[in-house]
């Protein structure tokens, strides 16, 4: 697995909220990706992921409440990666696609 700048999770601006989600997307192949989103915040997100996933890679996210969002991993290691979004959600939306999320466990 393509291995990145693990100090980006140390710098990251807001705390992440744990979740478990099962998502839907498509990775810079356009071929549909299925990702257990393990945590997420209003900027980014981590999940685990069952294939290589390289550094750099544009990936569309399917998440209730908001829709489909864009992401690029900014790091990947050991099945999982971590994304960050091209647009920040909106405080509003982010409650609720929380609350969303935190049910669906």
């Amino acid at each position: 697995m393509a291995s990145g700048n693990t100090a980006y999770a140390e710098s990251r601006v807001s705390q992440r909220d744990e979740v478990h989600y099962r998502a839907r997307g498509f990775g810079p192949d356009a071929r549909a990706i299925a990702l257990l989103i393990v945590n997420i915040s209003a900027q980014g997100l981590m999940a685990r992921y069952d294939h290589d996933m390289p550094v750099g890679a544009r990936l569309r996210v399917t998440l209730p409440i908001v829709g489909v969002v864009a992401a690029q991993v900014r790091w990947s290691l050991g099945g999982r990666i971590g994304c960050e979004l091209d647009q920040a959600i909106g405080q509003a939306d982010y409650i609720e696609l929380l609350a969303t999320l935190l049910k669906a466990r």
